[in-house]
């Protein structure tokens, strides 16, 4: 199995996959590309792939929505793993709100559109 982030990938097949091989063939597809850390890169897009893959509304909603503004695929992905990678941050630093961190991240993704990733993720 081969990944591009423009395609999107067989959820069984690519569930069926032990998470190490997923961002394995991630980080091949982007091992021509100078990365500042192609491993956190990796394990981002495929945590993004494997929300994508089991469906979650919120995800699945921005996939749809950011698609629909003019993003590619790939693109789509990254704009969703920044807010991913953000939420994370701000939760290993004890930014932690007396709510379910999930629900936060699911609300930031449902605010997500293409003009505010530009804007807040360059």
């Amino acid at each position: 199995m081969r990944y591009d982030p423009d395609i999107a990938p067989s959820a069984p097949l690519s569930l069926s996959l032990e998470e190490a091989r997923r961002i394995a063939l991630v980080e091949e597809y982007h091992d021509a590309t100078a990365l500042p850390n192609a491993r956190v890169h990796a394990a981002i897009h495929t945590a993004v792939e494997n929300q994508i893959a089991m469906n979650l509304p919120s995800v699945v909603a921005a996939v749809a929505r950011l698609q629909a503004q003019g993003l590619d695929r790939h693109d789509t992905v990254h704009a969703i793993g920044s807010v991913l990678a953000t939420h994370m941050w701000g939760l290993l630093r004890g930014n932690i709100s007396a709510g379910d961190p999930t629900a936060e991240y699911f609300a930031e993704l449902d605010e997500l559109t293409v003009e505010s990733w530009r804007r807040d993720y360059g």
